[in-house]
């Protein structure tokens, strides 16, 4: 009898497969349709989504909360489309689906120079299209992943990801990711980290939106210790009228500054800083976050 496990590799690899050849179009109308499956069926993952958006957005009747679950159902199943026909874009398609706001002009000055740079993203949007683009056109990316279950599925997406260009630190089961990191940013490497939900002992509570959470200091702590500079970078997508595939945005916030204070105060007040500089595009974009997982203080 085949395990689950196993099921869920042969899986993964087949609709890696056959999505990569479908025709754009008929692609995303197929995920379209497996993220209506998926809302109506409303498992544990889109009922925590659910729980997620309510925090968020507590002025929501019960009927827009489910307008805005369904949604962020759909957004989450289009990540997964767009990550399995990332191979089949060239340099320039990539660079058509996506568009830099906000504080990027300062971004890609420090870049230009050589520079340092550190982003503090949350699991908005599609970070893997934009890592992907930021390879080719910005910096080549260096950063950490989450390591997955079952491990064969975590070792083909590290795998693919690394063919794309970036350079990518298991955050677990392995060296540790702190001391590469930093050695990389001394060598003026561009280094996006997902720290919204915090999966080490060294986070930090801090206010999402009017919520509690714990966040990740690792941007905080490298930006001390080496010197790069530091910006929240919110991803999120737009709709292009006459394209199947919507184009992805990323916003750069502004700047951190390095507060007053000891390094405790200037890891949390730095750290507030990227979640503030989140919280503004989670509110106005909610259904682009797709945060699945416990993550709120109080349901812990």
């Amino acid at each position: 009898m085949i395990s689950t496990d196993r099921l869920e590799v042969l899986g993964y690899r087949a609709a890696w497969s056959l999505v990569r050849r479908l025709p754009e179009r008929t692609a995303y109308r197929l995920f379209d349709a497996a993220a209506k499956a998926t809302y109506r069926r409303d498992g544990r993952s889109v009922q925590r989504m659910r729980e997620n958006y309510r925090r968020i957005r507590p002025e929501l009747d019960a009927a827009a909360l489910e307008d805005l679950v369904a949604a962020g159902v759909r957004s989450y199943l289009r990540y997964w489309c767009d990550a399995f026909r990332l191979s089949v874009h060239t340099p320039e398609q990539l660079d058509e689906r996506i568009r830099l706001t906000g504080a990027d002009a300062e971004a890609r000055a420090i870049v230009a120079r050589g520079e340092p740079l550190i982003l503090f993203l949350g699991h908005l949007g599609n970070w893997d299209l934009a890592g992907a683009w930021a390879t080719t056109h910005f910096a080549p990316v260096t950063t950490v992943a989450e390591r997955l279950e079952p491990e064969e599925v975590f070792t083909e997406f590290l795998t693919f990801r690394e063919s794309l260009g970036m350079t990518i630190v298991p955050l677990t089961g392995g060296v540790d990711p702190y001391p590469t990191l930093r050695a990389a940013l001394g060598r003026g490497a561009f280094v996006p980290l997902l720290a919204d939900r915090d999966l080490t002992s060294h986070g930090v509570e801090v206010t999402l939106c009017g919520q509690q959470i714990k966040a990740a200091t690792g941007p905080a702590r490298l930006a001390l210790d080496t010197g790069a500079a530091l910006f929240p970078l919110a991803i999120t997508y737009e709709d292009v009228p006459g394209r199947a595939a919507p184009r992805v945005v990323a916003h750069f916030g502004d700047r951190v500054v390095v507060p007053d204070g000891d390094r405790a105060e200037q890891v949390r007040a730095m750290t507030q800083a990227c979640v503030d500089g989140l919280g503004e595009r989670i509110r106005t974009h909610t259904q682009d976050w797709h945060m699945m997982q416990r993550i709120f203080s109080e349901d812990l």
